[in-house]
């Protein structure tokens, strides 16, 4: 006898109220197991829900544009396989005795908390001069003992926030979201300032004083962006250095090239050979594929070459990561490129496909432009930038055996290397340029 299934959202990693995008499945429809239910975005990324059960659709509990978490309920399923979690188990069973309501904005279906010490149970809650229990008591330091939901945990770690600095206003001194919230508009008003804050705000201007004005919503990919970068930007102290690389040769055996990489489906640009070229220096310069650790004393060096690449899609930039370069071809990178930037633009790239980079890269190649600074993309230490190739004359020196000095016409790519200078100094930056150019300019490096 079929049993009705409530599906849930699954474990999706470090995200939290990710809105609904497109509902897949209707009343009625049958579903196999790991069919879409539903497709929800998060931070950058498109993720589909797919059904752990076959079974016959009953009832969607969700609607376009709600935002869902972990646990969250998406459909009821008639299924003859084994529960997941039946409909009916959202009520309390008639006979257990009525449960202690925690706060709403606490409970998150299936998480795992840590129980109250009894003896914290017990004890009175603290009082004010006034006599009356404080609802803000600060909780234990540095987050031990601490009785948080673990999206609160998340969420005060995305603000770099100490549980135990802030008020704990939930029940049984559980700290709730606006806990910390409360705590960070404290901090920001009182000038406890780290780096970042009390940054005075721009001041708001009536535009349609002077004209016709419309407002227009940013993608949610622009506005994750900006909070990114805006954070990237204040707390990472950059610095630019620019350079070229004399890719003439490169040029020349790419364009050789060509006929097998239509042979592959495949189209070869100067980029590939760059992220080939960026990792075997990375090997040579640890520092550049490091972090620096949360306590400023030391630095998190990565023993794996993932790299970023910047894709520019129509509702904003992403930054999907390719990983092991190190170990692949160029026709390999050329491949996976292509099809990770066909994702991006359609909008199903997974959490995982932008994740782990040690070092990222930004082509605007394609469009122009001669040098940029590109923002770093924290807690990553540096960032590539490439401008579009140019033929230009650059003075051979008489270096070649029996060549005589003169002006030749060269392929010249434009490099901008940003780096967070707390990590990186500008010695280390011009040494990374001028190797990564070495190598760009003997394409045979690539081969050792």
């Amino acid at each position: 006898m079929a049993s009705e299934t409530l599906i849930r959202v699954p474990d999706i990693g470090d995200f939290e109220s990710v809105e609904v995008v497109e509902i897949m499945v209707g009343p009625g429809d049958e579903v196999e197991v790991e069919d879409p239910l539903i497709s929800i975005e998060s931070d950058k990324a498109t993720m589909e829900i797919p059904s752990p059960v076959a079974g016959r659709v009953l009832e969607i509990r969700v609607s376009l544009g709600e935002s869902v978490s972990e646990g969250s309920a998406l459909v009821v399923m008639a299924s003859d396989e084994v529960e997941i979690s039946k409909a009916g188990d959202e009520e309390p069973p008639a006979s257990s005795p009525d449960p202690v309501e925690p706060d709403p904005t606490e409970v998150k279906p299936d998480s795992i908390d840590v129980k109250p010490d009894p003896a914290e149970v017990n004890r009175e809650p603290a009082a004010t001069e006034s006599g009356a229990p404080s609802q803000g008591a600060p909780v234990p330091a540095a987050g031990q003992g601490v009785h948080a939901s673990p999206g609160v945990r998340r969420y005060a770690r995305q603000l770099g926030v100490t549980l135990g600095e802030t008020g704990a206003s939930g029940l049984l001194g559980r700290v709730l979201e606006s806990d910390v919230v409360e705590h960070v508009h404290r901090t920001m008003s009182s000038g406890e300032a780290g780096v970042g804050r009390g940054v005075p705000p721009v001041p708001p201007v009536d535009f349609s004083r002077f004209g016709p004005v419309r407002e227009e919503p940013l993608a949610k990919i622009r506005r994750v962006s900006a909070r990114n970068l805006s954070r990237s930007w204040l707390n990472a102290p950059h610095v630019t250095q620019h350079d070229e690389a004399d890719i003439t040769t490169l040029e020349d055996f790419r364009r050789s090239c060509k006929e097998e990489a239509s042979r592959r489906g495949l189209k070869l640009s100067p980029l590939h050979f760059v992220l080939k070229a960026v990792a075997q220096v990375l090997a040579e310069f640890p520092d550049f594929r490091s972090s620096l650790a949360p306590s400023g004393e030391s630095l998190i060096v990565k023993d794996y070459f993932h790299l970023g690449v910047a894709v520019d899609t129509e509702n904003g930039l992403v930054v999907p990561v390719i990983r092991d370069v190190d170990r692949k071809s160029v026709f390999d990178l050329a491949g996976e490129l292509a099809e990770l930037a066909e994702r991006a633009r359609a909008r199903r790239l997974g959490p995982g496909d932008m994740q782990g980079a040690c070092f990222s890269i930004s082509s605007l190649g394609g469009i122009g432009g001669t040098a940029f600074t590109p923002i770093v993309n924290v807690p990553e230490v540096a960032i590539l930038g490439l401008s579009k190739l140019q033929v230009l004359p650059r003075w051979s020196g008489g270096t070649d055996s029996g060549a005589e000095a003169e002006f030749r016409a060269r392929a010249v790519l434009p490099l901008s290397l940003s780096y967070d200078h707390r990590v990186i100094d500008g010695a280390a930056a011009a040494r990374f340029t001028s190797r990564l150019g070495r190598v760009l300019a003997r394409p045979g490096y690539l081969l050792l």
